[in-house]
């Protein structure tokens, strides 16, 4: 059939351990695809066979629902090739379209100048700790006021006194806002385990975990007054050598932040209403 230039599907049910054995003795055979349909156990079979068929054959995983497909792609991180939905239902294949193609745009960041640091006493902070592993350069966006969020650095770096916490943010008072998704802002106080937060690279990159747990601990904080075209934006975070703020060469640890340097910030125009941009709309913070 291949030699006539038509493509080639084989199709596996996996019901147990010798049916998996099949589906990588078929990808043997260099069929253009395989077609695996894991009824009970959906996960641990199909990282099996990601790790055996791909680059012999793509890999499609039959899917039921948008959850699923999802699941399918980002599994063993690099996900089946493709899947192949099973529903009469015509919301569940819009669903399934937008989870397969989402990619998130690039946040422009802007680098603006501190203009005061100044201690203000102790109070609650968060630190956010993600499912994800960061690097230098990676953090999460959060601020005083909606319309500029200061982009906060995983705790990424070796010193003499504590481990490295990659996956980790400490990422300030729990009054803050921070961009949990390219439209969407919340209070520090209102995340909890299971929910989303965008992580955000110095170029702009953006990515969407889930968060681990939340930290709500009382520690001495620090306000940080930045200015862009005229207008001030501030933030509050923990005083302490840990936490830093991603400038464009590097990061400066909040302890060591003065006047006249220059952090990166995702600033937007608009206000918010429950966290939702609005652009319209005028809200002034201060």
């Amino acid at each position: 059939i291949k030699n006539k230039g038509k493509k080639v599907a084989v199709r596996v049910t996996i019901k147990e351990k010798g049916d998996e054995e099949k589906a990588i003795k078929a990808a043997g055979l260099s069929p253009d695809y395989i077609i695996v349909d894991c009824l009970d156990w959906k996960i641990i079979p199909l990282e099996n066979l990601i790790a055996n068929i791909r680059g012999k054959s793509k890999l499609l995983a039959e899917v039921r629902s948008a959850e699923d497909a999802k699941i399918a792609i980002e599994t063993l991180e690099l996900g089946a090739d493709g899947v192949v939905l099973k529903t009469s239902d015509p919301e569940e294949l819009m669903k399934t379209a937008v989870a397969l193609k989402r990619q998130l745009p690039k946040i422009e960041l802007t680098p603006i100048k501190i203009v005061n640091v100044k201690n203000v006493g102790t109070g609650a902070r968060a630190c956010i700790d993600t499912c994800d592993l960061m690097k230098r350069g990676e953090g999460i966006l959060v601020g005083c006021q909606s319309a500029c969020l200061f982009l906060v650095e995983a705790e990424v770096h070796e010193n003499p006194f504590v481990q490295p916490r990659p996956f980790r943010v400490n990422a300030g008072a729990v009054s803050l806002y921070a961009l949990c998704s390219f439209d969407k802002t919340r209070y520090l106080s209102e995340l909890k385990a299971g929910e989303d937060i965008l992580i955000v690279n110095r170029e702009g990159g953006a990515r969407i975990t889930s968060i681990g747990r939340v930290k709500i601990e009382w520690r001495p904080l620090v306000l940080i007054e930045a200015e862009h075209e005229g207008r001030t934006f501030k933030t509050i975070l923990q005083n302490a050598e840990t936490i830093r703020l991603v400038s464009p060469e590097g990061s400066i640890p909040v302890t060591e932040l003065k006047k006249g340097d220059t952090v990166l910030a995702y600033i937007s125009e608009g206000g918010r209403h429950f966290g939702t941009l609005v652009k319209e709309e005028t809200v002034v913070e201060v």
